[in-house]
This record gives C-alpha cells, sequence and structure tokens, in this order.
C-alpha cells in the first residue's frame, strides 16, 4: 500500500496564530474564547488544559473570566463592541483573511450593493459576516435566490472563506441568470489556504483510491474535503485522531492519499502518517 501525502495540509496560519494567542493570554492569566476557538477537538483539550475555557459569544457579560477572545472564525462588530461595554478586555483571533470578508462586505454595503454571503447558514463565520448587516441573505444553493428582493438591482456578493471556490462560482453565475437586469459584484473571499488545500485534494484523486481526511468533524473546511472525495466516488476515511484509524478499513487499498482541515495539528497529521505506514508494512 502507497500512502501520498497532499502538497498542501493541515494548519493555516490563521488557526495557527489565533491558538499561539490564547496560549501567551492563557498564561498571563484567566481566558474565556466565546466559542470554539477552532473547530477542533485535540486543540480544544490542550486550549483546555492550560485553563482556557469556552463561552457562548452571544451571552453578553455571562463570563466570569476578566478576558475573553473572539475565536478565529470572527465575529460582528456589534458583538465585539457589546462585549467591550460590558467591561471585558477583548482580544481578537479573527483569522486574518476571515478580517478581509468583513472589510470587502462592508464596502460592498457602503457603495450601494445589497449583501449576500455565500456559505453555510448557522455557521459561526457566516453568522459574524451578517451580523452587521440585519438584510443580508445567505446563500447555500440555488433555491435560496428566492430571497433576494425584487427591489435590489445591484448586489453585492462575498463567500464564507473555506467553501469550495468552483462551487462559489457556480452560484454567482445562477444568481447572474436569474436576476439579468441587476448588477452582480462578487469579490472572491474564499481564503488561500483552502484554496491550496482544496486543490491538493484534486492531485491525491487523480492517482488515489482511498483518501484520508483529518479533521474536527464540526470543521467546514474538513468537511467540503470530505464532501469532494465522495463525489469522485473514492473511499474516504474522515478520523479526528490518529488512534481512530483502523486497519480493516484499508483492506484492498493500493494507493492512500493523506490530507487535513486548516485547523489540523502537523502533529496529529504526523502521528496519522506514522499510524497509516504501520498499517502498510
Amino acid at each position: 500500500m502507497k500512502i501520498i501525502l497532499a502538497t498542501h495540509f493541515g494548519m493555516c496560519f490563521g488557526v495557527r496564530d489565533a491558538i499561539a494567542e490564547a496560549e501567551r493570554l492563557a498564561a498571563d492569566g484567566s481566558l474565556t474564547t466565546l466559542g470554539e476557538l477552532v473547530h477542533n477537538p485535540v486543540v480544544r483539550e490542550r486550549l483546555s488544559q492550560l485553563g482556557v475555557r469556552e463561552g457562548n459569544l452571544d451571552q453578553v457579560a455571562n463570563v466570569s473570566a476578566p478576558q475573553v477572545m473572539i475565536t478565529a472564525h470572527g465575529a460582528s462588530d456589534a458583538k465585539r463592541q457589546a462585549w467591550r461595554d460590558a467591561g471585558y478586555a477583548v482580544a481578537d483571533g479573527t483569522c486574518p483573511l476571515v478580517r478581509r470578508a468583513h472589510e470587502q462586505l462592508c464596502r460592498l454595503f457602503r457603495s450601494g450593493y445589497f449583501p449576500v454571503v455565500i456559505g453555510q447558514r448557522g455557521h459561526v463565520e457566516v453568522r459574524g459576516l451578517v451580523g452587521d448587516f440585519p438584510t443580508a441573505v445567505v446563500f447555500e444553493s440555488e433555491a435560496d435566490i428566492a430571497q433576494l428582493p425584487e427591489s435590489e438591482k445591484r448586489f453585492g456578493v462575498i463567500s464564507q472563506t473555506t467553501q469550495p471556490l468552483a462551487q462559489v462560482h457556480a452560484l454567482v453565475a445562477a444568481m447572474r441568470k436569474a436576476r439579468p437586469a441587476a448588477e452582480v459584484k462578487f469579490c472572491d473571499t474564499v481564503c488561500q489556504p483552502t484554496k491550496n488545500r482544496q486543490n491538493a485534494l484534486q492531485q491525491l484523486l487523480a492517482t488515489c483510491d482511498t483518501i484520508v481526511v483529518v479533521g474536527g468533524r464540526h470543521s467546514n473546511n474538513t468537511r467540503q474535503l470530505v464532501a469532494a472525495a465522495h463525489a469522485r466516488n473514492r473511499r474516504t476515511i474522515h478520523i479526528e485522531r490518529p488512534e481512530e484509524m483502523r486497519a480493516e478499513w484499508l483492506q484492498g487499498a493500493a494507493t492512500v492519499g493523506l490530507t487535513a482541515g486548516t485547523s489540523t495539528l502537523k502533529e496529529t497529521v504526523a502521528a496519522v502518517h506514522a499510524r497509516l505506514l504501520e498499517i502498510a508494512r
């Protein structure tokens, strides 16, 4: 059995920096993250061992620690200000590329465009993106085109940073087809690390009969990697930890591709790789 590691995989710089900042703040005193700092149980357990607690972004002032931290997925400006007004020191772990998506949506809105976000409705990043724009429409599928106000003639569109780029382009095209008289201005906010990992997966799919994806089960970008492998009819195994990997799942596999989502620790991927090599012997 041959094992091929993706050319791009695992933790991105935004997640890495958010974790490093949380660890630094935890060393100086108590810290509560306003939600899961990143969607990865291994990371959450490590932070918990350092004394970091998890709170709820929507439950303002319901935290005993004086310092709170916005997660890597970001939050609306209104939520940040609400926590500051409640007397908390607010650290910001928002990924810079998520922050860029916020800025792009704000620019579009200020320029007179009706705000549209392509992404997973209810996801913490998407809630943060639309939180300052109550009229914004969230697109998950072409069926959501019906939500576009008929009176609007200019639509400004961005995307959740971890969406598959091809799907985003397809939805933008569908929107333009459905509303040919309207201007649809699209700003590509799918982050480069996500694009790199999606492209690297496509390279694996060209040669591998089995794909192992390592990452949190609540991680959108990890689930997108899993979905892309399933769509190509590959045997697809999604695990969070190396100890989950079972040899019988790989019976008959000739070439196994290994990749990981952007919130997965490098050491976790290395441990899974070692486990696969052990099974292959």
